[in-house]
Formats: C-alpha cells, sequence, structure tokens
C-alpha cells in the first residue's frame, strides 16, 4: 500500500503524520507500507519510520547520476537520504512536465542501478477510454517504458494502473474495470518476460482510492495493492486503507 503526498506537507508537518500513523499499523504484517512525500520531506519521513515497517519514497527522479541538470534529483541522491522507492511517470509527470515513456525507461533503469524499487505508472485518459484504447495505450506504456529491462530487472519493480480520469476527480474505475486493466498489463509482461515473472509482478491500483472502495478493489485477484493519493495525507484514513 503507498501514498502519494504530492505537493502537501511541509517537514514539521510530516513529522506529525507518522506520530499518529505509526501505531496504527504497528501490528500490520500483510503488506509494505510506502509514502511518497514531497523532497524536502524525506529526511523527516526517513527518520520518523526508523526501526518500522513503513518505508519512504521519492515522487520523481532524474536518470543521470549527477551534472548540470539543475532543480533535479538522482537516484544516488534519493538512495543517500534513506529512500527506498521512487514513483516514475505518474499521469502528472506525464500531464504537466512531459513525462515521456522514452524519458520513463531511462528513470527506471536508474532507479535500478540505484537498488530503488520503481514503481511505474501507466494509465489511459477519459477521451482513450471512451474511445475502447485502453488496452492500446496500456500497452504502448508498458513495452516502451519496460523495453530495455531484463525479466530479472522486471521482477524488481511494481506497476501501478492509474486511469487519468479517476485521479483527484472522485471518479474510480469499477472494481472489475480495474481488474480488466490489470489482466491487460499482466497479459503483456507474460508475452514479453514469462509467465513466473508476470505473475510474481505486483500491480497496484491508484485513482481516488479511499477508505470505502478499497475492499471492493482489493476483492479482484489481479489488484494487489493501491496507490493513494488525497486519502493518505490524513494518518487514520491512510491507516484504515492499509488494514483494510
Amino acid at each position: 500500500m503507498a501514498g502519494n503526498w504530492k505537493m502537501f506537507k511541509t517537514p514539521a508537518q510530516t513529522t506529525a503524520f507518522f506520530e499518529r500513523f505509526r501505531p496504527l499499523v504497528a501490528g500490520t504484517h500483510h503488506c509494505d507500507i510506502v509514502i511518497c512525500p514531497p523532497y524536502l520531506d524525506l529526511e523527516a519521513g526517513v527518520h520518523a519510520c526508523r526501526d518500522t515497517r513503513i518505508e519512504i519514497g521519492a515522487q520523481n527522479l532524474f536518470w543521470e547520476q549527477e551534472g548540470a541538470f539543475t532543480g533535479e534529483i538522482s537516484a544516488p541522491m534519493l538512495k543517500a537520504v534513506g529512500c527506498r522507492w521512487v514513483l516514475v511517470a505518474h499521469s502528472e509527470r506525464r500531464q504537466f512536465f512531459g513525462e515521456t515513456n522514452e524519458t520513463a525507461s531511462k528513470k527506471l533503469a536508474a532507479a535500478l542501478e540505484a537498488s530503488l524499487t520503481p514503481i511505474y505508472c501507466v494509465g489511459e485518459t477519459l477521451d482513450h477510454r471512451e474511445s475502447n484504447k485502453t488496452d492500446h495505450v496500456l500497452e504502448t506504456q508498458f513495452h516502451a517504458g519496460c523495453a530495455a529491462l531484463s525479466a530479472e530487472q522486471f521482477e524488481k519493480i511494481v506497476l501501478a494502473y492509474e486511469p487519468v480520469w479517476a485521479i483527484g476527480t472522485g471518479k474510480v474505475a469499477t472494481p472489475e474495470m480495474a481488474a480488466d486493466a490489470h489482466r491487460c498489463l499482466r497479459d503483456q509482461a507474460r508475452k514479453r518476460f514469462g509467465a513466473e515473472p508476470a505473475a510474481r509482478c505486483r500491480i497496484l491500483y491508484g485513482g481516488s482510492v479511499k477508505p470505502d472502495n478499497i475492499r471492493g478493489l482489493m476483492a479482484q485477484p489481479e489488484i494487489d495493492g493501491a496507490l493513494v493519493g488525497g486519502a493518505s495525507l490524513d494518518a487514520v484514513s491512510f491507516a484504515s486503507i492499509v488494514n483494510f
């Protein structure tokens, strides 16, 4: 279960969140718990989660290790501060900041080289879905992003299906719609990397996940977890999702 805080919370607010969140999930052992705060909150998050099962991830990275890339953060920098995970190609990065399948591929490779676990995000827009192009979009994003990976590398990443039309809109794909998309991604993984890597691949659903819909989503065998946006900003709300 992963939380993406997007551009919310200061370091002090991050510390306060974890003071409340930690005891709520102290007995949770059935899933990995990951929270991806803004860059400035990473150190506070790592410190607050020390000696717990909660792990910290970043929301983005650059593919070079260092250089004249003003404003960017590298995988080794994230690793050094204590990150274990990183989001790659979230739909908002694609929509607002020019992320492409090709740059996503470079970022996946950089994350893996630094021993970070990337969560590679894919998903269709409303126009794509209404034009019956969902499968085509998912296939294109999957293959372009993962083209350079070996089967061994692929087993170290996590996929996240996030229908763009359901992110921050209050709309949510039905469990059946989400499962169909997850099934499409697993089929592509099977064709590209083989049956065993595809079966072991964890695919998360992201898109207006809340405490009141998590149980229905997770009842689908194809859905292995959730990438949670707004509902992860509140400790009680996110804990109820983690502990569904």
